[in-house]
């Protein structure tokens, strides 16, 4: 009995990570309102009752219907209504969603990469390479992060692959840093000093043994920054600087809207809103709660 108690005491590190997560209500929420987004948004061709991309199956005739009317030909109603072009909004909005998820998560994945592998690279080697990399990152963080996404996507254009390019342009410095502080707490730990001396390779090094101790921070500032990032296209594409109108985002859907609001043509505007402050949201409380759960003093309760 003693041995069987004992047994179920032990936790895997997954299943404590789980516990910790899960014993907040706010956060299983967020959760779960996080993971009902991300499937709308990567079923939206199955969940949408029309595809907003295709022009030729937009009726003029349709734009600007309250939400619950039926379109002119009677085949279709608009439970969120339609903007001026005569899109169902509810439709807009689930690729408007997928949209920015995916210019979010993909802007952040790869300026994740290319800050880690600077961070390590600074706080592993020192020296020149430290200065030089810190100093551009230092130089990158001074200017206002919107101020360089717009002269960037001024000099580029619109387009999915120029915003991501902007976006990346404005994140890197932030994992740099972090990812040196780390490196540096980490480099002067006896299991780096016995790895340098049994001759492993400085990259060996690098992303074998300190990468997994930089990641912790890394991830919570990832998930911090994906909602930062949704927050800056949207900005951006409200603008008039970000996605092309062929492919709407949440911010230009917003953007479209925004001139009717006075006139009661609300919903153009205030359902992509609302889809984009619950986006962002839920973002924030999982990577809060992710912050409290991979802090070190909380796992060693």
């Amino acid at each position: 009995m003693q041995i069987t108690e004992t047994l179920a005491a032990v936790e895997t590190p997954w299943q404590r990570f789980v516990r910790n997560y899960f014993s907040s209500k706010i956060a299983t929420v967020g959760f779960v309102l996080l993971a009902l987004i991300l499937l709308a948004a990567i079923f939206a061709p199955i969940l949408s009752p029309q595809n907003p991309y295709d022009l030729a199956k937009l009726d003029v005739m349709d734009s600007r219907l309250e939400p619950g009317k039926t379109s002119v030909d009677g085949s279709m109603t608009y439970l969120l209504g339609t903007d001026d072009q005569g899109r169902d909004m509810l439709s807009a909005i689930l690729y408007g969603v997928r949209i920015s998820v995916l210019v979010g998560v993909v802007s952040t994945i790869i300026a994740l990469s290319l800050g880690l592998t600077l961070g390590l690279l600074a706080g592993y080697a020192g020296g020149r390479t430290e200065v030089f990399i810190m100093r551009v990152a230092d130089i990158q963080l001074s200017f206002p992060p919107i101020l360089i996404a717009l002269i960037l996507l001024a000099l580029t254009g619109r387009g999915v692959d120029k915003i991501i390019i902007a976006l990346v342009t404005v994140q890197w410095a932030y994992y740099a840093r972090t990812t040196r502080s780390a490196a540096l707490v980490e480099r002067k730990k006896e299991y780096i000093e016995a790895a340098t001396a049994l001759g492993l390779s400085p990259l060996r090094i690098m992303f074998r043994h300190l990468l997994p101790n930089c990641l912790p921070p890394l991830i919570v500032i990832a998930a911090l920054q994906v909602a930062s990032a949704i927050s800056l296209e949207a900005t951006l594409s409200f603008l008039g600087l970000g996605l092309p109108i062929t492919e709407p985002s949440l911010g230009l859907l917003i953007a479209n809207g925004f001139q009717y609001l006075l006139s009661g043509k609300y919903w153009i505007s205030v359902f992509p809103g609302i889809a984009l402050l619950l986006t962002v949201v839920t973002i924030n409380l999982v990577a809060d709660q992710l912050r409290d759960v991979l802090n070190p003093r909380l796992q060693t309760q």
